[in-house]
C-alpha cells in the first residue's frame, strides 16, 4: 500500500538548510494499523504530509497504491488525495455552520455522487460511528470525543484506501481520547488500513504495529 525508499526532505530557509527526514525507509501493508511516534521535532508531521501527497521529498521515492507521486502535478496529487486518503487531523477541522451530516456528506458532494446514494452513505457511516442521533448538530453543540468521530466518519465515506490520523487523540480527554482509539481498532478489524502519528504512549496499549522516528530517521 504505501512504500517509502531513501526519503530525505529538506527545507531552504534562505539562511539554513533543515533536513527534517533523513532517508526513511518504510512500507506498509495492506490491512496494517501502524503508529508512527516520536517526539516534537521529530519530523512526524513532515512524514504524514508526504504520506498525505500534502508534500513531495526533496530525494527518494513514494509509491502509493502502486502509483510513484514523484512526477505527478498539484492537480494528480489532488485527485490521489481525494481517491485514495482519509484524512484525520487534531483539530477536527470540521465545516462550523454545517451539521454532521452535512459535514460528512461534502467529500460525496465532490465527489458527485446522487442524493439517494449520498444520504445511505452518510447514514450508514453516521451509524458505523454511533453518532446518527447526533446528526442534525453542528460542531459547537458536540463533545470533542463526538467531533472527533464525525471527522472519522468524513474521512471514511469515500472508502479511501488508508486513513491517516495525526495526532487524532491530542485535544481529548483521557475517556474521550480511549473511545477514539477503540473506534480505531474496530475500523481497523473491519479490514481499513490505518496509519496513525502520536506522541500519545497510550497508543502502544492498541496496537504493536509501532514505528518510531527521532531526528527525521526511523527506529526500531
Amino acid at each position: 500500500m504505501i512504500k517509502m525508499e531513501n526519503i530525505r526532505k529538506v527545507y531552504d530557509t534562505g539562511k539554513i538548510e533543515v533536513e527534517a527526514l533523513r532517508g526513511v525507509d518504510l512500507q506498509i501493508n495492506r490491512g496494517d494499523f501502524v503508529t508512527v511516534i516520536g517526539p516534537s521535532g521529530s519530523g512526524k508531521s513532515t512524514l504524514m504530509n508526504i504520506m498525505g501527497c500534502l508534500d513531495k521529498p526533496t530525494t527518494g521515492d513514494y509509491t502509493l497504491n502502486g502509483q510513484n507521486i514523484k512526477h505527478l502535478n498539484d492537480n494528480a496529487l489532488s485527485e490521489l488525495r481525494n481517491k485514495e486518503i482519509g484524512f484525520v487531523f487534531q483539530n477536527f477541522n470540521l465545516l462550523p455552520y454545517a451539521s454532521a451530516y452535512e459535514n460528512v456528506e461534502m467529500p460525496l458532494l465532490f465527489a458527485g455522487i446522487g442524493g439517494k446514494k449520498r444520504k445511505e452513505k452518510v447514514e450508514y457511516i453516521l451509524n458505523k460511528v454511533r453518532l446518527s442521533d447526533r446528526k442534525d448538530h453542528k460542531p459547537n453543540e458536540l463533545s470533542g470525543g463526538q467531533k472527533q468521530r464525525v471527522a472519522i466518519a468524513r474521512a471514511l465515506v469515500n472508502d479511501p484506501s488508508i486513513i491517516l490520523a495525526d495526532e487524532p487523540t491530542g485535544n481529548l480527554d483521557t475517556k474521550s481520547g480511549s473511545e477514539i482509539m477503540e473506534l480505531f481498532v474496530s475500523l481497523w478489524k473491519e479490514g481499513n488500513t490505518i496509519v496513525m502519528i502520536t506522541h500519545d504512549p497510550r497508543a502502544k496499549d492498541y496496537t504493536d504495529n509501532i514505528v518510531t522516528i527521532t531526528d527525521g530517521m526511523i527506529g526500531s
